[in-house]
Protein backbone atom coordinates (compact mmCIF):
# COMPACT_ATOMS: atom_id res chain seq x y z
CA UNK A 1 0.00 0.00 0.00
CA UNK A 2 1.62 3.29 -0.97
CA UNK A 3 1.17 5.47 2.49
CA UNK A 4 1.39 9.48 2.35
CA UNK A 5 1.89 11.88 5.46
CA UNK A 6 0.03 15.16 4.79
CA UNK A 7 2.17 17.81 7.10
CA UNK A 8 6.19 17.97 7.79
CA UNK A 9 5.78 19.60 11.34
CA UNK A 10 7.12 17.87 13.95
CA UNK A 11 4.86 14.74 14.10
CA UNK A 12 5.00 14.28 10.58
CA UNK A 13 8.68 15.00 9.82
CA UNK A 14 9.48 12.39 12.84
CA UNK A 15 6.63 9.47 11.78
CA UNK A 16 8.59 9.95 8.36
CA UNK A 17 11.81 9.13 9.79
CA UNK A 18 10.66 6.49 11.99
CA UNK A 19 8.84 5.22 9.05
CA UNK A 20 12.01 5.03 6.91
CA UNK A 21 14.10 3.84 9.54
CA UNK A 22 11.71 0.85 9.06
CA UNK A 23 12.21 0.37 5.83
CA UNK A 24 8.67 1.93 4.55
CA UNK A 25 8.44 4.04 1.68
CA UNK A 26 6.38 7.45 2.26
CA UNK A 27 5.42 10.34 0.23
CA UNK A 28 5.71 13.72 1.89
CA UNK A 29 3.50 16.33 1.15
CA UNK A 30 3.15 20.23 2.25
CA UNK A 31 1.15 23.37 1.63
CA UNK A 32 4.97 24.32 1.00
CA UNK A 33 6.48 21.67 -1.30
CA UNK A 34 10.23 23.12 -0.45
CA UNK A 35 9.89 21.68 3.26
CA UNK A 36 8.48 18.11 1.99
CA UNK A 37 11.25 18.59 -0.44
CA UNK A 38 14.09 19.18 2.55
CA UNK A 39 12.79 16.90 4.65
CA UNK A 40 12.88 13.98 1.70
CA UNK A 41 16.34 15.12 0.72
CA UNK A 42 17.14 14.33 4.82
CA UNK A 43 15.52 11.05 4.95
CA UNK A 44 16.53 9.75 1.83
CA UNK A 45 15.58 7.40 -1.23
CA UNK A 46 12.86 5.92 0.99
CA UNK A 47 10.81 9.35 0.89
CA UNK A 48 9.65 11.37 -2.06
CA UNK A 49 8.40 15.05 -1.49
CA UNK A 50 4.98 15.68 -3.51
CA UNK A 51 1.95 18.04 -3.72
CA UNK A 52 -0.77 17.40 -1.59
CA UNK A 53 -3.05 17.07 -4.98
CA UNK A 54 -0.43 14.08 -6.01
CA UNK A 55 -0.26 12.46 -2.16
CA UNK A 56 -4.35 12.15 -2.33
CA UNK A 57 -4.70 10.61 -5.50
CA UNK A 58 -1.68 8.21 -5.11
CA UNK A 59 -1.69 7.08 -1.47
CA UNK A 60 -3.89 4.07 -0.18
CA UNK A 61 -3.42 5.39 3.30
CA UNK A 62 -2.87 9.16 4.01
CA UNK A 63 -2.08 10.26 7.42
CA UNK A 64 -3.43 13.82 8.40
CA UNK A 65 -0.78 15.14 10.34
CA UNK A 66 -2.02 18.94 10.38
CA UNK A 67 -3.72 20.58 13.23
CA UNK A 68 -8.00 20.09 13.44
CA UNK A 69 -9.29 22.82 11.98
CA UNK A 70 -6.80 22.21 8.32
CA UNK A 71 -7.78 18.52 8.93
CA UNK A 72 -11.23 19.49 8.53
CA UNK A 73 -10.46 21.31 5.53
CA UNK A 74 -8.94 18.64 3.31
CA UNK A 75 -11.67 16.45 4.33
CA UNK A 76 -13.85 19.32 2.71
CA UNK A 77 -11.73 20.15 -0.23
CA UNK A 78 -10.80 16.35 -1.60
CA UNK A 79 -14.16 15.01 -0.32
CA UNK A 80 -14.97 13.13 -3.58
CA UNK A 81 -11.18 11.56 -4.24
CA UNK A 82 -11.21 9.85 -0.29
CA UNK A 83 -13.36 7.31 -1.16
CA UNK A 84 -11.80 3.63 -0.61
CA UNK A 85 -8.74 5.16 1.25
CA UNK A 86 -7.35 4.76 4.86
CA UNK A 87 -7.24 8.34 6.76
CA UNK A 88 -5.13 8.45 9.77
CA UNK A 89 -5.70 10.94 12.25
CA UNK A 90 -2.93 11.81 14.86
CA UNK A 91 -4.25 15.34 15.59
CA UNK A 92 -4.71 16.30 19.65
CA UNK A 93 -7.27 19.41 19.48
CA UNK A 94 -5.02 21.89 22.13
CA UNK A 95 -3.63 25.40 22.01
CA UNK A 96 -1.24 27.04 24.87
CA UNK A 97 -3.17 28.22 27.75
CA UNK A 98 -1.08 31.17 28.12
CA UNK A 99 0.52 29.67 31.65
CA UNK A 100 2.55 27.08 30.52
CA UNK A 101 0.34 24.49 30.16
CA UNK A 102 -2.50 23.62 26.90
CA UNK A 103 -6.28 23.24 27.06
CA UNK A 104 -8.54 21.63 24.49
CA UNK A 105 -10.15 23.72 21.45
CA UNK A 106 -12.66 21.74 21.62
CA UNK A 107 -15.87 20.46 24.12
CA UNK A 108 -14.19 18.36 27.03
CA UNK A 109 -16.38 15.28 25.86
CA UNK A 110 -15.41 15.61 22.53
CA UNK A 111 -12.85 14.41 20.56
CA UNK A 112 -10.89 15.34 17.30
CA UNK A 113 -10.71 11.31 15.77
CA UNK A 114 -15.08 12.01 16.33
CA UNK A 115 -15.59 15.04 14.85
CA UNK A 116 -13.71 13.65 11.87
CA UNK A 117 -14.86 10.73 11.61
CA UNK A 118 -18.11 12.29 10.93
CA UNK A 119 -16.91 14.41 8.12
CA UNK A 120 -15.11 11.37 6.39
CA UNK A 121 -17.41 10.51 3.30
CA UNK A 122 -18.75 7.11 2.48
CA UNK A 123 -16.32 4.73 1.24
CA UNK A 124 -12.71 5.98 2.98
CA UNK A 125 -11.97 5.11 6.60
CA UNK A 126 -10.78 6.62 9.65
CA UNK A 127 -8.45 5.74 12.42
CA UNK A 128 -6.68 7.21 14.95
CA UNK A 129 -3.39 6.88 15.81
CA UNK A 130 0.09 7.80 16.37
CA UNK A 131 -1.08 11.05 18.17
CA UNK A 132 -0.69 9.38 21.85
CA UNK A 133 2.61 10.20 22.18
CA UNK A 134 4.81 13.87 22.40
CA UNK A 135 7.04 14.29 19.02
CA UNK A 136 9.77 13.56 21.44
CA UNK A 137 8.97 10.62 22.67
CA UNK A 138 7.75 9.15 19.10
CA UNK A 139 11.28 9.63 18.37
CA UNK A 140 13.08 8.01 21.94
CA UNK A 141 10.61 5.29 21.89
CA UNK A 142 10.89 3.89 18.50
CA UNK A 143 12.26 0.46 18.70
CA UNK A 144 12.68 0.77 21.97
CA UNK A 145 14.82 -2.47 23.43
CA UNK A 146 13.93 -5.13 25.14
CA UNK A 147 10.25 -4.42 25.06
CA UNK A 148 8.91 -2.04 22.69
CA UNK A 149 6.65 1.10 23.10
CA UNK A 150 3.27 0.77 22.10
CA UNK A 151 1.43 2.86 19.95
CA UNK A 152 -2.33 2.40 20.86
CA UNK A 153 -4.58 3.06 17.60
CA UNK A 154 -8.69 3.05 17.28
CA UNK A 155 -10.89 2.31 13.96
CA UNK A 156 -14.01 0.69 13.39
CA UNK A 157 -13.38 -1.10 9.94
CA UNK A 158 -11.08 -4.20 10.73
CA UNK A 159 -9.05 -3.95 7.41
CA UNK A 160 -8.08 -0.27 8.42
CA UNK A 161 -7.17 -1.91 11.44
CA UNK A 162 -5.06 -3.99 9.99
CA UNK A 163 -3.24 -1.94 7.57
CA UNK A 164 -2.51 0.95 10.05
CA UNK A 165 -1.41 -1.63 12.73
CA UNK A 166 1.53 -2.75 10.13
CA UNK A 167 2.24 0.80 9.73
CA UNK A 168 2.72 1.51 13.77
CA UNK A 169 4.83 -1.60 13.01
CA UNK A 170 7.25 -0.44 10.68
CA UNK A 171 7.24 2.99 12.77
CA UNK A 172 8.84 0.74 15.60
CA UNK A 173 6.16 0.61 17.95
CA UNK A 174 4.14 -2.21 19.07
CA UNK A 175 0.33 -1.31 17.58
CA UNK A 176 -2.59 -1.99 20.43
CA UNK A 177 -6.23 -0.99 19.75
CA UNK A 178 -8.42 0.66 22.02
CA UNK A 179 -11.51 0.08 20.48
CA UNK A 180 -13.44 1.95 18.01
CA UNK A 181 -13.73 5.53 17.23
CA UNK A 182 -15.40 6.33 20.02
CA UNK A 183 -12.65 5.28 21.78
CA UNK A 184 -10.72 8.42 20.44
CA UNK A 185 -10.84 10.83 23.62
CA UNK A 186 -8.72 8.33 25.67
CA UNK A 187 -5.99 9.05 23.11
CA UNK A 188 -5.52 12.38 22.98
CA UNK A 189 -4.26 14.89 25.21
CA UNK A 190 -5.89 14.80 28.85
CA UNK A 191 -7.31 11.50 28.09
CA UNK A 192 -6.15 7.90 29.98
CA UNK A 193 -3.68 6.27 27.58
CA UNK A 194 -2.46 9.39 26.32
CA UNK A 195 1.45 9.82 26.76
CA UNK A 196 0.45 13.56 29.11
CA UNK A 197 -2.68 11.31 30.66
CA UNK A 198 -3.07 8.84 33.03
CA UNK A 199 0.07 6.57 31.93
CA UNK A 200 2.89 10.03 31.83
CA UNK A 201 4.83 7.58 29.56
CA UNK A 202 5.45 5.76 26.60
CA UNK A 203 3.92 2.12 27.88
CA UNK A 204 4.77 -1.77 26.61
CA UNK A 205 2.07 -4.32 25.76
CA UNK A 206 1.46 -5.88 29.49
CA UNK A 207 0.84 -1.85 30.56
CA UNK A 208 -1.16 -0.81 27.96
CA UNK A 209 -3.38 -3.98 27.66
CA UNK A 210 -3.65 -3.63 32.22
CA UNK A 211 -4.77 0.17 31.28
CA UNK A 212 -7.59 -0.99 28.67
Amino acid sequence: MTKAIIGTGSIGSRLAANLVAGGAGVLLASNNLADAATLADTLGDHATAVTVDQAVDAADVLVLAVWLDTAKQLLAQYRDRLPGKILVDPSNPIAPDGNGGFVKTIGAGESSGQILAALVPAGARLVKAFGTLSAETLTSASRRAPEPAVGFYAADDDAASDAVAALITAAGFDPVKAGGIDQSIRLEVFGDLHEFGALGRAVNRAEALAAL
